[in-house]
């Protein structure tokens, strides 16, 4: 005889596609193009210029992320959390400084944990890792792009708007974006 099963509570699970617009608001960034990558374990961020240092006696790190200027880029300074040896997409150990930031992903947000590196080769600004995505009942569609629409919430208030010519330009590509901010297709 079979036992009993446990019933599970049923769960909402929220499509996304491979591709997502997501904003990360502690950083000042209303809207940045991520790539979902149940591969990767740990998010990265593309940043320059980064700089360690100690603050009252804990470690801080100032950092840059180059697309994010159309947003009034500037130098960002938040806490390190933690440094690790992280593979990178040569296959290459290398270390990486870790920071954590709230993520927004449509009307939903969380802390995740981000690494810093130089993704200036890579298409996409953000690869979000399996843990960034772990546990949140997400489904992942490989075959789509943009599901969860435009970073909104409480955490974003205090952002620059965001417009549809930006927003577009920003999910056809890097340089789209960057000549789109150039041009002031953002009000």
């Amino acid at each position: 005889m079979i036992g009993p099963r446990k019933l599970r509570k049923a769960k909402k699970t929220t499509e996304i596609g491979w591709r997502e617009v997501i904003g990360l608001p502690e950083l000042g960034i209303p809207a940045l193009k991520a790539k979902i990558d149940t591969g990767a374990r740990t998010s990265a961020l593309h940043a320059v210029d980064i700089e360690t240092y100690e603050r009252d006696g804990v470690p801080w790190v100032s950092f840059h992320v180059p697309l994010a200027d159309r947003f009034g880029g500037k130098k960002h300074h938040t806490r390190i959390i933690d440094e690790r040896r992280i593979r990178n997409t040569s296959g290459r150990m290398e270390s990486r400084i870790i920071i954590e930031s709230t993520l927004v992903l449509g009307n939903r947000n969380w802390r995740i944990e981000i690494s810093l590196a130089n993704r200036q080769n890579m298409e996409l600004d953000l690869i979000l890792g399996r843990t960034a995505v772990r546990r949140r009942d997400l489904l992942v569609n490989p075959g789509r792009s943009f599901l969860a629409g435009t970073p909104v919430g409480p955490v974003h208030q205090n952002l620059p708007k965001l417009d549809d010519g930006l927003l577009g330009a920003l999910k056809r590509g890097k340089k789209t974006a960057r000549k789109a901010s150039d041009s002031g297709e953002q009000k």
